[in-house]
């Protein structure tokens, strides 16, 4: 791939030929195929809620392509983003469209299936200490497993300095699928990463086995080191670092602006993505509970629901296969306080409306871009995403006036 590009400016229209809007079926809900499970919702508005139409038509401007399936997007105080690829590759980025040389100084990644470099995000005293932390698929001798690892970025942003790993996924695994993971500091300057179950089979359980961290969301401080109030320390049968447990993979992550409170969203099999807010010690359930199937189409679950496991505050059967969530902050959209989502499979940003923890319509624009595996905001309301894909590409999202 070239050094520096500058990509031409498109505007990209939804399916029908004219920028995007929310799509409405005859029954009131978002348009979306038949369920492929017949089970119960626990309560009422917890799939399928209304359609909430905003009224807003979508500009789509390309900014810059040729990366090669682009996992993250983070802004830097000065206007410009870091871009990770999945193949190993983090990038500076101007709004113009300007990609800069690969940073030096990252670790070998595994670049593999669903593994890589995945998340990026900077430290919340960046200004200061110009430290970044990411996360990617670390190769080791009895496998690979899920790492975050932290560096100062040079000044003139060529190269990431004095690296640390920070914390590792245990145990490692051959599987090359389900690393989660997206990393987000709360308030207090702690790090939630969130972790797959690495996909296989015999994997699956220990999403449910607290001496592992597969399948988990942890709570790290900024160096590693685990907080003194995590809900397992000073159990000999769970691993410190876990802070909610029973997750399949979850690739999207956000603070709720109003509440400081962690919010998740992670992929179902064949049906069953959820929305959640990860509690302190608590068992979400996977894969005993859940909403979806195999992908065979035999039985996934056992139930639905059990007692002493959570239910997400809302589903998708069929899946959104989400990527990245963000809680809209801005005021150029009018969506202030919704939860914005990358869909994958779906190819189209998903709009939740939200009353304190319940979702009370759904909204989804089809941009006609293709798989959407990341979305951030900028200080002036814009909305940015990256598409997963060879050539992947950043695009600028705007209403149109």
């Amino acid at each position: 791939m070239r050094s520096w590009i500058f990509a031409a400016a498109l505007i990209f229209a939804a399916c029908t030929g004219s920028p995007s809007s929310g799509q409405q079926s005859q029954n009131g809900e978002v348009a979306q195929g038949p369920p492929n499970s017949h089970f119960t919702p626990a309560f009422e508005g917890q799939t399928r809620a209304p359609e909430a139409r905003s009224g807003v038509t979508i500009h789509a401007q390309e900014i810059a392509s040729g990366f090669d399936h682009p996992w993250a997007i983070v802004f830097l105080p000065d206007g410009r983003m870091l871009i990770t690829e999945r193949a190993g590759r983090l990038r500076v980025v101007t709004r113009e469209g300007r990609i800069s040389a690969p940073i030096e100084g990252l670790p070998r990644v595994h670049a593999q299936g669903q593994g890589g470099l995945l998340d990026v995000v900077l430290s919340p005293g960046f200004a200061a200490d110009r430290t970044i932390y990411w996360s990617y698929a670390e190769p080791r001798d009895d496998g690979r497993g899920t790492s975050v690892a932290r560096g100062r970025l040079s000044a003139d942003m060529t190269r990431v300095e004095n690296v640390q790993v920070i914390f590792r996924q245990m145990p490692a695994r051959e599987s090359g699928g389900h690393y989660g993971s997206r990393l987000v500091f709360d308030r207090e300057g702690r790090l939630f990463v969130t972790l797959g179950e690495r996909q296989r089979p015999e994997s699956r359980a220990l999403a449910q086995d607290l001496l592992t961290t597969l399948g988990k969301v942890v709570r790290i401080n900024a160096d590693g080191s685990v907080p003194a109030d995590n809900p397992f320390v000073g159990r000999a049968d769970a691993r410190p670092e876990i802070w909610s447990y029973g997750h399949r993979n979850v690739q999207g992550a956000d603070l709720n602006p109003d509440t400081g409170v962690l919010w998740t969203i992670e992929h179902g099999p064949r049906g069953g993505d959820e929305l959640n807010i990860p509690r302190a010690g608590l068992n979400y359930g996977w894969p005993i509970i859940g909403y979806g199937i195999d992908y065979d189409g035999s039985p996934q679950h056992e139930s639905s629901q059990r007692e002493g496991m959570e239910q997400p505050v809302y589903y998708w059967d069929p899946v959104i296969a989400p990527g990245d969530m963000d809680f809209y902050r801005g005021s150029l959209f009018p969506w202030r306080g919704d939860i914005l989502i990358a869909g994958l499979n779906s190819q189209a940003l998903v709009r939740l409306n939200i009353e304190g923890e319940r979702v009370t319509g759904e909204e989804r624009f089809a941009l006609g871009v293709g798989r959407i595996r990341d979305i951030t905001e900028s200080e002036d309301g814009v909305l940015w995403i990256v598409t997963d894909e060879g050539n992947g590409r950043v695009l600028r999202l705007t209403p149109q006036t």
